[in-house]
């Protein structure tokens, strides 16, 4: 009997992991002006001097960075951005399969919605956890400008770790961790098990191909290839 292809076998953990967080990073570093740009129309309000230059929008928020603090402005933070993303998205992702196989466990069935959620549950709060310090100094990149007549406070991603975790002490870099959980949880949870559901459905209405159907070379016994045949 030929053993299974490559393609029959699904990735191991670690692909998963890596793939994830590959596709995160090409992904963030496509739309961090737009993420800078949420960043200061959230924290507009702060400075109440005469200077301080009002956004409107987001396409006139980048265009106004880019004016008044130079094209490279949108991309103020990114490396942190991108440990966010290998820290974050690589496990929210990543482990989702097999955090599901876990709480699935024993059972006969395939995955039940409940160990959907729970698995969805569980990789978020455990990435956003790991992940958050990277959040927090990336923001905080983003906020900064030299525009208020002030020597900017961090002068790069590392130096940042450092002065939040010296003059703020190592729960600095944890701070908002409760609000960005509670939000990352259900993001997560709702975005990974309707992506579950919705991929099942499609299999069984065979608008989709399983890629991990066995093969009529690895198992000729299946039924698909006994119907393939009798055809």
């Amino acid at each position: 009997m030929v053993g299974p292809t490559a393609s029959d076998v699904p990735p191991t953990m670690p692909v998963k992991i890596f793939s994830a967080g590959v596709a995160a990073c090409v992904a963030d570093v496509i739309t961090f002006p737009l993420d800078t740009a949420k960043v200061r129309l959230q924290i507009q309000g702060e400075c109440q001097t005469s200077r301080a230059i009002r956004y409107k929008g987001v396409l006139g928020t980048v265009t106004t960075l880019a004016k008044t603090e130079g094209p490279m402005k949108l991309y103020s933070g990114l490396p942190a951005g991108l440990q966010r993303q290998i820290s974050f998205a690589s496990l929210r992702i990543g482990l989702y399969d097999t955090v599901q196989e876990f709480f699935s466990t024993g059972k006969q069935t395939t995955a039940s919605l409940g160990s959907k959620i729970a698995a969805g549950l569980t990789t978020g709060g455990v990435a956003v956890f790991i992940g958050q310090p990277t959040e927090v100094v990336k923001v905080r990149l983003q906020a900064q400008s030299h525009l208020h007549g002030l020597k900017p406070r961090y002068t790069g991603t590392y130096n940042a770790y450092r002065i939040i975790a010296t003059t703020e002490g190592l729960t600095g870099l944890w701070k908002g961790t409760t609000p960005n959980l509670t939000r990352n949880v259900i993001i997560n949870c709702t975005e990974l098990v309707t992506y579950d559901l919705m991929k099942e459905a499609l299999v069984k209405k065979k608008l989709l191909a399983d890629l991990y159907l066995p093969s009529c070379d690895s198992d000729p016994g299946t039924s698909l290839c006994l119907c393939a045949s009798n055809s």
